[in-house]
């Protein structure tokens, strides 16, 4: 199995033209992968931040009723806590892929996991994908369209750098070159022995 950046790519593009087919917030997830491969992951994962993206659209409208305003500042947040577990389980798998590669003496511990960095290139080509979407809006300004012309170029510039890094790491791990570590999100608001607002319950 090769496991770059051409391939999360290619599964969050899928998972983006996806959604937009309906583009509604509570359409359940549509995985077309195996439970438990990698592909599965991924597509989760960039679902995940599809319908997250959506749900900061509608929490930031002007005249929005408070009380689902407050729904969906929840849903976002108990998004939040599903996109960190989906990196953890992405990384769970990385780990047993590399598990017998024999570390150098002198191997680097990199600053951001590969999870961390898979999650800011789903991201990416959400913010890819809807800046696109603008330069393709009826009715917009010429001034509007350069504004968003010159984010997406920035954007793509972003996209080829970030891929090209994510490979590199892995080609750094998969020798032995960097050692790759497991490391847990430790979130305290979502516990009710952590949270000392939950705790008052």
């Amino acid at each position: 199995m090769v496991i770059n950046s051409k391939l999360f790519n290619t599964i969050f593009q899928e998972s983006i033209n996806i959604y937009h087919i309906k583009d509604d917030i509570n359409t359940p997830c549509p995985n077309p992968y195996e439970k438990g491969s990698i592909e599965h992951i991924l597509f989760a994962k960039n679902w995940i931040d599809t319908v997250q993206w959506h749900m900061e659209d509608l929490i930031r409208m002007v005249d929005i009723n408070p009380v689902d305003a407050l729904k969906i500042k929840r849903d976002i947040d108990a998004s939040n806590q599903v996109r960190t577990d989906t990196v953890e389980q992405f990384e769970d798998f990385l780990f047993a892929q590399y598990r017998h590669v024999k570390i150098s003496p002198d191997a680097r511990v990199n600053t951001e996991t590969p999870g961390w960095a898979m999650d800011r290139l789903s991201i990416l080509n959400l913010k890819l994908y809807h800046f696109k979407e603008e330069l393709n809006r009826e009715g917009i300004s010429p001034a509007h369209f350069e504004k968003c012309k010159k984010k997406v170029d920035v954007l793509e510039e972003q996209y080829k750098d970030l891929s090209n890094a994510i490979d590199a790491l892995l080609e750094e791990i998969a020798t032995g070159k960097c050692q790759i570590k497991v490391y847990r999100q430790m979130k305290m608001y979502n516990d009710e022995e952590l949270n000392p607002m939950l705790r008052k319950k």
